[in-house]
């Protein structure tokens, strides 16, 4: 009877150990105090259908230290035999004051993990890092399609806003031209407007439309020096997603740190990291 009843056990436990989380591409970033969506795929290794209750818990993490926050269900979870389910499975950070390590464990029940998903998670207020480098000037903003004002609102960043004025009126230390949807969207005689402003002493960082299929290859961006600052062209996927996507505005923040004091790249240091 007892061998029976391992038996049954070690039957149990087998199946209960076929779902697994495949890791996403790409680490993930997120701004805190907010409710965001983690990408996450479920896969089922096994030959039988699947149905787990999902719970995550989610930790702190700091060179010397793990903290878990909470532990919650999520839902249950079907899954076919040899099925992988992508999910953006909701989850809430807390407010932090710089970048931030978070793990979260991915549980079958409430004491198997099946995987995990680290995290970088940031503060909402990442472009108050343009305010040091405007110093008392504003900033000059070009902004069509209203996708980097409301942000520097919420930051508290003045700007100017070119779409009112001619671009050549402008005479601050640094200007940003875009988002652009289209081609269509660059008003006519802007290249010529640039290479003015930049000629009197104005950084430039210039999103580019996104491109064609047909358009010849460009770098995703490219520095053209002019006296002590440069125009920087950025292609638009670099800053894709600004208000909810950190990368993007530390990608914004960095640029307008290169237009502002421009440097030649060394070439890569291959060696391998210790």
């Amino acid at each position: 009877m007892a061998a029976m009843f391992f038996t049954a056990f070690t039957f149990d436990v087998s199946l209960w150990a076929e779902l697994e989380i495949r890791s996403e591409s790409g680490l993930q970033r997120f701004f805190a105090d907010w409710e965001r969506k983690v990408s996450v795929c479920f896969h089922n290794a096994g030959d039988q259908n699947c149905s787990s209750e999902i719970c995550t818990k989610l930790i702190q993490v700091s060179s010397s230290t793990a903290v878990v926050l909470y532990e919650r269900t999520w839902k249950r979870l079907e899954v076919l035999s040899g099925q992988t389910i992508k999910e953006a499975v909701p989850v809430n950070f807390p407010a932090v004051d710089a970048e931030t390590r978070f793990l979260i464990q991915w549980l079958e029940g409430t004491n198997r993990v099946i995987g995990k998903t680290d995290v970088l998670v940031y503060p909402t207020n990442l472009l108050d890092e343009l305010k040091p480098l405007l110093g008392e000037e504003n900033l000059g903003v070009l902004d069509p399609n209203e996708k980097l004002k409301p942000t520097l609102k919420q930051n508290h960043v003045d700007f100017l806003d070119l779409g009112e004025i001619s671009l050549e009126d402008f005479h601050g230390k640094l200007a940003i031209l875009g988002p652009f949807e289209s081609k269509a969207q660059i008003r006519e005689g802007l290249k010529q407007s640039v290479q003015k402003i930049a000629g009197q002493g104005v950084a430039v960082v210039w999103i580019q439309p996104p491109s064609a299929p047909k358009d010849d290859l460009k770098p995703s961006f490219y520095v053209l020096p002019e006296g002590k600052c440069a125009v920087v062209v950025v292609q638009s996927e670099l800053v894709a997603g600004l208000t909810e996507n950190p990368r993007s505005q530390l990608n914004l923040i960095y640029f307008s740190k290169l237009a502002l004091n421009p440097e030649p790249f060394p070439l890569p240091d291959l060696k391998a990291q210790p």
